[in-house]
Order: structure tokens, then sequence, then C-alpha cells
């Protein structure tokens, strides 16, 4: 992984659910001086509708022009739009098991629904199984679209809640120099 190079300005966050994508993307959206965006927080309405896929694309475009921005959210088939223009990269890839104890912990702390500080908290079995299996499933395809389109951002794999926070620590000492 090594220290944080170059100027920290576009962060986008990927992992599983339950990885903390929402946890380091606050903080950071702190250190850079603003607001992280959830992508589920775009992707779906009050009554838990999707917005269709070309509007979906064509706010991320929006939002990646911006000179500064934390962005936390998978969406594979977007996911590019955001790497392209990407500084820093940061791919939460834990365990399935450290990824649904996090579940388990927004739940408690939220009791479901939607919050207007981004967290989406709706636990289905579908919810579950995609967690379950993510490693396995999807991490592979996000490697390969981190090597396909991420050719100008650092890149950073975290693979344990302990080397989350010292990367945060890390990217956020990063945006003082």
């Amino acid at each position: 992984m090594g220290m944080p190079k170059g100027n920290v300005r576009r962060v986008a966050i990927i992992g599983c659910g339950g990885s903390g994508k929402t946890t380091i993307g606050r903080r950071l959206a702190v250190a850079l001086g603003t607001q992280v965006t959830h992508l589920d927080a775009l992707f779906y309405d009050s009554e838990w509708n999707k917005l269709p896929q070309e509007r979906f694309a064509a706010l991320q475009e929006e939002l990646v022009a911006a000179e500064t921005w934390v962005i936390d959210g998978n969406y594979a088939a977007t996911l590019p739009i955001r790497l392209r223009r990407a500084t820093h990269v940061v791919f939460l890839d834990l365990p399935a098991t450290t990824c649904l104890w996090g579940v388990v912990q927004r739940r408690r702390r939220y009791r479901g629904g939607q919050y207007t500080d981004g967290v989406y908290d709706r636990v289905t079995l579908e919810f579950i199984k995609y967690v379950w299996g993510y490693r396995r499933r999807m991490a592979p395809r996000v490697r390969a679209l981190l090597t396909e389109h991420a050719t100008g951002a650092q890149v950073h794999v975290v693979t344990s809640r302990r080397a989350v926070d010292r990367l945060a620590a890390q990217l956020e000492h990063a945006t003082r120099r």
C-alpha cells in the first residue's frame, strides 16, 4: 500500500456493504474541506426506486468534473467514470465476516431506513448474500476495473479495519501538505 503520494484531491471509495465506506468518506471529506457524496443517496429515492442508469451516469460525470470530491459507493457499471478522474482510490477489500459485522453495527445505530447523512440501512436477504459473496464475485471485477481505468490514480487496497484507520490517517495527513 505505501504512503499516499501526490495531491489528494479526488477520492473514490469502493467496497462491500458494511466495509466502512461512509466512515472513511466522512473523514476524508472533512480533511479536504468538502462533502462526501454517497452514491446510494443518488441512486435510490425515498421509496427505494432506482434512478435510470443514464441519469445516474450523467450525475456522476457532473460530480467528477469538480476539482475536489470524495465519492463513496460501488456501482461497477459507472465505476470507470470515477476511476478515470480520481487522484486516489480506496478499495476496502475486507472479509465478509467483518463487513457483516459492520452491517449489524449500522443496523443497531440507525434502525433501518434512509438518512440525510447518506446512510442507507436496508438489510434484505439479497443484500446479505451480496455481502457474503462480495470477495468471490465482485472484488475480481473491481480489481479488473481498477487496472483498466484507475491508471492516473494512486490505488490503496486495504484488507482490515486497522489498515483502513491507518490509511485514513495517512490520507488526512497528506491533505495538509
